[in-house]
C-alpha cells in the first residue's frame, strides 16, 4: 500500500516536471528560436504561452526591441588628407532570428561584426569628402549613405540597421595641439596688431591734443596781448584826459603812485634830500608851492 502511494507521488512529480519543461512563454519584447537537438526548427515572435518537447527541444530568447550600440572611435582620413577621429553610435534590431543565430549567435558577436562594418563604411564614405563637408550640414546625407551601406551588411547577419549617427568628430590629439598653438599664435598676432593700432591712434590723438593746446595757448596769448594793449591805450587816454582837465591833481596822483611803488618793500632805503622835488607832497598836498 505504501509502495503504491510513493510510486504515485513519484510518477506525478515526474509528470509535473515534464509538463513544466514543455511550456515556455514569449513576452512582448522578446522573440524565440526553437531548437531541436541543436537544429533550429521554428521562430516564435508572437507573445504568449507556447509548447515544446521536453528534453529534446530548447529555446533561445532574443530581443525584439531596438538596441543601441556604441562602436569604438575610428580615425578617418578625409579627401583633403585631414585626419579626423569620429565617434558614432548605431541602433539596430534583430529582424531574422534564424539568420542571426546561424551567422553570429550572440549579441556580443554581432556587435563585434557591426563595429568592423561601421568603421569600414566610415573610412570609405568620409574618405571621399573634405573635412569641411563632414562638419557641414551635408553630414546628414553622409550618415544616410553610411546607414544604407551598413544595413546591407547587417542584413547578412539577420539584423536591421535603424540609424547610424556621428556623436563627435574631432581632430587627433597631436593635430588638436598643433591647431591650438596655431590659433593661439594667430590670436597673439591679432592682439599685437590691435595694440599697435591702438598706440598709433593714441599717438595721433595725443599729437592732435598737443597741437590744439598750442593753438589755443597762442590764441589766448594773442588775445591777452590785444586786450592788454587796448587796456594800456585806454589807461593812457584816461591819464591824458585827466592831465588836461587838472594838471595839478594829475601830478599829485602820479606822485602818490610813485611813493607806493618806491616804498612798497619792507627793507627799501632811499637817500634823498627832503627838500627835493620827489618829496614835495610830503609836507603839503599843494606840493612845492605850498611849502
Amino acid at each position: 500500500m505504501n509502495r503504491g502511494i510513493l510510486s504515485g507521488f513519484g510518477i506525478a512529480a515526474v509528470a509535473s516536471i515534464i509538463a513544466y519543461s514543455s511550456i515556455f512563454t514569449v513576452s512582448e519584447t522578446e522573440q524565440v528560436l526553437l531548437l531541436q537537438l541543436g537544429e533550429p526548427i521554428r521562430v516564435v515572435k508572437e507573445p504568449g504561452i507556447n509548447f515544446k518537447l521536453p528534453l529534446i527541444q530548447n529555446v533561445i530568447t532574443m530581443e525584439k526591441r531596438i538596441l543601441n550600440f556604441d562602436p569604438p572611435s575610428a580615425e578617418v582620413i578625409a579627401a583633403d588628407k585631414k585626419r579626423l577621429v569620429v565617434d558614432v553610435y548605431a541602433r539596430y534590431s534583430i529582424d531574422d532570428p534564424l539568420r542571426f543565430y546561424q551567422a553570429v549567435g550572440t549579441e556580443a558577436a554581432v556587435r563585434s561584426r557591426l563595429s568592423d562594418v561601421i568603421n569600414s563604411s566610415l573610412r570609405k564614405v568620409l574618405g571621399r569628402v573634405d573635412l569641411s563637408t563632414v562638419l557641414s550640414a551635408e553630414r546628414s546625407e553622409l550618415m544616410r549613405t553610411i546607414s544604407e551601406d551598413v544595413n546591407t551588411e547587417g542584413t547578412k547577419l539577420g539584423v536591421r540597421i535603424v540609424d547610424v549617427r556621428i556623436k563627435r568628430a574631432d581632430l587627433p590629439d597631436a593635430n588638436s595641439q598643433a591647431v591650438f598653438r596655431r590659433m593661439q599664435a594667430e590670436r597673439e598676432r591679432e592682439a599685437r596688431e590691435a595694440r599697435a593700432r591702438g598706440a598709433e591712434e593714441a599717438q595721433k590723438v595725443r599729437a592732435d591734443a598737443d597741437r590744439q593746446r598750442t593753438v589755443l595757448l597762442a590764441e589766448a596769448r594773442k588775445q591777452s596781448e590785444i586786450l592788454r594793449g587796448e587796456g594800456d591805450g585806454l589807461r593812457n587816454r584816461i591819464y591824458v584826459d585827466a592831465f588836461q582837465k587838472d594838471p595839478e591833481f594829475f601830478t599829485f596822483y602820479r606822485s602818490m603812485q610813485a611813493y607806493r611803488t618806491a616804498m612798497s618793500g619792507q627793507d627799501t632805503t632811499l637817500v634823498l634830500s627832503p627838500t627835493g622835488d620827489f618829496f614835495r607832497y610830503f609836507g603839503s598836498a599843494a606840493g612845492a608851492d605850498g611849502r
